[in-house]
């Protein structure tokens, strides 16, 4: 029955299916390699460098308090320079580790899914090794060219921060970031056991300094993701409270931070720390309670403007430290 008779039979003609274009297979060989370039950067990239810096910063001046008020010298080149490679290594790795263990998430998330996992530049296995193994040298390094201690320290942290905070508190607290702060405040004791071989009361008062100015700091930047965060399913603070809560803790952590700073003082620090101390860490307490004031007003919070602010505070305060070290 041709087109004609099916209309004169009343029967609507049937469409034509469509033609199926067969599209030809990609071929893999076409596709140039990544340059040498490209992939050096994309591991680079897995061991989050900026994050790197900020920690770096506190190590080098405990590691000249440390020497000042044990022996009144300063602390030796070879010990300084291990230090701040093995703990540059460690840090690369517990990133790198992280990155491999956060892959699901990382490309769930605007802030993360350009990390090299996320993009698939580079094959988890791969990046998995890659951490493991500059772990075990930073780690080895340490035992033999620093002491056993700062060695033991540097693998624990890297434990904490891979296994009970990525792992575990990430996931399933809200108070994830609190708990591991522990990680971003152990280049502390790590420099410390670097030069002394022990711990003592300054060492731990520089930790808390850390450990409790974490959570102001990463509690506005994920306000600022907190979409980000939800989205993933990952409990952070500000993903799952109000952003008054978030901002009142934020102020509560900040006035310890500085009232913990004021501690060293009278355990060896001098004038230069104290005054910087007062002046930084009152700014910082002042952006918080800013924090709270536009929250409550039901303005935009702008977190980034604590954030910022919080960053420089850490790295002015261990600044004064290493300079004040040479006063002492």
């Amino acid at each position: 029955m041709n087109e004609h008779s099916t209309r004169a039979a009343g029967v609507a003609p049937q469409p034509e299916a469509p033609k199926r274009i067969e599209l030809p297979a990609p071929d893999d060989a076409d596709t140039p390699p990544p340059s040498l370039r490209t992939v050096i950067g994309a591991y680079v990239s897995l061991t989050k460098p900026r994050i790197i810096e900020l920690l770096l910063v506190t190590t080098i001046p405990t590691m000249l308090v440390a020497a000042r008020l044990e022996n009144g010298g300063l602390p030796g080149l070879l010990e300084v320079i291990a230090t701040f490679v093995g703990g540059a290594l460690a840090a690369g790795s517990a990133n790198a580790i992280n990155c491999y263990i956060d892959r699901d998430i990382d490309k769930l998330m605007r802030r993360t899914n350009r990390r090299p996992l996320a993009r698939h530049e580079i094959p988890p296995r791969n990046a998995l090794i890659f951490g493991l193994v500059i772990g075990a040298v930073a780690v080895v390094g340490m035992g033999l060219l620093v002491n056993l201690l700062a060695a033991a320290l540097t693998f624990g942290a890297i434990v904490y921060y891979d296994v009970v905070y990525t792992i575990w508190l990430k996931r399933t607290t809200p108070y994830n970031t609190v708990w591991g702060g522990a990680c971003g405040a152990a280049p502390i004791l790590i420099g410390w056991a670097a030069v002394t071989g022990h711990m003592s009361w300054m060492a731990w008062v520089l930790f808390a300094i850390v450990f409790l100015w974490q959570p102001p700091h990463f509690y506005v930047l994920a306000m600022k993701f907190k979409d980000d965060y939800a989205a993933a399913g990952i409990p952070m603070l500000p993903a799952v409270a109000p952003a008054k809560r978030v901002a009142v803790e934020s102020v509560v952590y900040g006035w310890l931070t500085l009232a913990v700073s004021l501690v060293a003082v009278p355990l060896g620090a001098t004038w230069l720390y104290g005054s910087v101390a007062l002046v930084t860490g009152a700014m910082f307490v002042w952006e918080c309670h800013k924090l709270l004031g536009r929250v409550n007003r039901g303005e935009d919070p702008k977190p980034m403007r604590l954030f910022h602010w919080s960053t420089s505070y850490l790295t002015l305060l261990f600044l004064a430290l290493a300079i004040d070290s040479f006063l002492m």
